[in-house]
């Protein structure tokens, strides 16, 4: 799992280094898996479920499952990009957002803000705490800054399966839901919009974006439940 978390993690790091104005999401789906499989691993997400590419990328008003495209990048877009490895059997998942280029305040300050939630979240990823306990760090940050908080996707196990129980919802209540144990590793994902909460799917059957077509955020990471407290795999 922490090799798995490594190569997602340098992964993350050439994509972000390539993200510009002109480059298209089918040029950073390429780099990445040139990048995954030059590492020695296999991306998680080519495939699975019938998913064609590497990546999901996800501009703007997109919030997850984007699929990457010939549609270049402009300055002052938002985009999400969401990815995984496998290494030995074992899964990674990792997301991150980003400006392109020259972005609005409003924006900036919805990726700082899901970063922020998903920090907040990783604090309660201890063991003896809940999965509610998770959830609810993100809901009550998030909500009191005035975000909606997506509730139709969340966050899950992960191992030898890229998703496993328990899921991780990024809303509820603290002392509710799965006992968190060393050993265990979830993947936290915080998918933050401006407006209302609600999502709605595209024609592709992959693309969720919000209902009212505001622009939205998506941090992710890969997160082992230790003796010593928790331990991001995808930092």
């Amino acid at each position: 799992m922490r090799e798995a978390g490594r190569v997602a993690s340098l992964t993350k790091i050439v994509l972000k280094n390539a993200i510009e104005p002109g480059i298209t999401s089918g040029e950073l789906d390429a780099l990445a898996e040139r990048e995954i499989r030059s590492l020695g691993a296999i991306p998680s997400f080519k495939g699975l479920y019938d998913f064609p590419a590497t990546i999901c990328f996800s501009f703007n008003e997109e919030i997850v499952h984007g699929i990457p495209s010939k549609r270049q990048l402009v300055d002052g877009d938002i985009v999400s990009v969401d990815l995984g490895a496998v290494v030995g059997g074992f899964h990674s998942d990792t997301a991150f957002t980003v400006g392109v280029g020259e972005i609005d305040d409003e924006s900036q300050r919805l990726i700082e803000a899901t970063e922020e939630s998903l920090r907040k979240a990783i604090e309660q990823t201890i063991a003896g705490q809940r999965i509610g306990d998770v959830s609810a760090a993100v809901q009550r940050y998030a909500e009191g800054l005035g975000y909606g908080v997506v509730r139709q996707y969340v966050g899950h196990g992960i191992g030898r399966a890229l998703h496993e129980d328990p899921q991780v919802p990024n809303y509820g209540t603290p002392g509710r839901g799965t006992l968190l144990r060393p050993g265990m590793i979830i993947a936290i994902e915080p998918m933050l919009n401006i407006g209302t909460w609600d999502t709605r799917v595209m024609d592709d059957g992959w693309t969720v974006v919000t209902a009212d077509g505001k622009r939205s955020a998506h941090f992710e990471d890969t997160v082992a439940v230790t003796e010593s407290g928790p331990e991001v795999l995808t930092a």
